[in-house]
């Protein structure tokens, strides 16, 4: 499994996907049908001609929220398969968007980078597909950058305190909450997988991502952006080692 996580809503197929009703437009609002939207970006991934290893979607809030993960054959490392997450909603709450990231073979955990969001207007699937083009193509930067900084994250070692210090950060910044702190500690501590048993910043994620898998996938979400930026995986200056 790639690691999506529904404790809120379900998991569900394409064909279920498709048969959530879209809301009506507004002058100012046109949403976007979940079911273009994954159609658009298989559509993408197809004609740059990588393969769909697996997919994922799940429905939250009475179908008002959609989120999916396509894991793509397209990777140089053997730690690793690429995937593009995927995210829309009918209430308003969240653009439509595309998110650059990785599965770790040995755990599922799930790692992103920055987050290419789409223009929320579409008049037509025509150029729904003319924007996810672009992101998509914007993403192979990012899927560059996400991968450099992993590999710069496994030679990083902390020290408790140091670790101490980021739990603490991470909560104070909304990552996970703050009664997370102890089982991140306890993960990075003692790891599940013996891949992260070095306390380098890699497995420090690792313990981060490990615990979000209990999350809903809006709250997940939320805790990847944290993410992102405290671990500098965006590839700016990472804001959890600032002096």
């Amino acid at each position: 499994m790639m690691g999506l996580t529904m404790c809120e809503g379900k998991f569900v197929g394409r064909d279920e996907i498709a048969m959530v009703p879209t809301p009506t437009a507004t002058a100012s609002w046109r949403p976007v049908p979940h079911s273009e939207v994954i159609d658009a970006v298989t559509d993408v991934v197809k004609a740059h001609r990588w393969t769909i290893l697996e997919e994922q979607y799940g429905l939250a809030r009475d179908g008002q929220r959609m989120f999916g993960m396509i894991r793509i054959n397209k990777s140089s490392s053997m730690e690793w398969s690429r995937c593009i997450g995927i995210r829309n909603s009918h209430d308003r709450t969240i653009a439509v968007g595309l998110s650059a990231g990785i599965s770790v073979h040995v755990c599922s955990n799930l790692c992103f980078g920055g987050s290419t969001v789409l223009k929320r207007r579409h008049t037509s699937r025509i150029e729904l597909n003319g924007l996810v083009l672009e992101a998509v193509n914007a993403l192979e930067l990012e899927f560059l950058t996400l991968e450099n900084v992993a590999e710069e994250l496994k030679i990083d070692e902390l020290n408790d305190d140091e670790v101490r210090a980021s739990l603490v950060v991470a909560a104070e910044r909304q990552a996970i909450p703050s009664c997370d702190i102890l089982s991140v500690w306890k993960e990075f501590k003692h790891p599940r997988h013996e891949e992260f048993a070095e306390p380098t910043r890699w497995s420090l994620l690792n313990a981060f991502t490990e615990t979000a898998k209990k999350y809903s996938p809006a709250r997940a979400d939320q805790c990847y952006r944290s993410l992102t930026r405290l671990f500098g995986l965006d590839g700016k200056p990472a804001e959890l080692w600032k002096r």
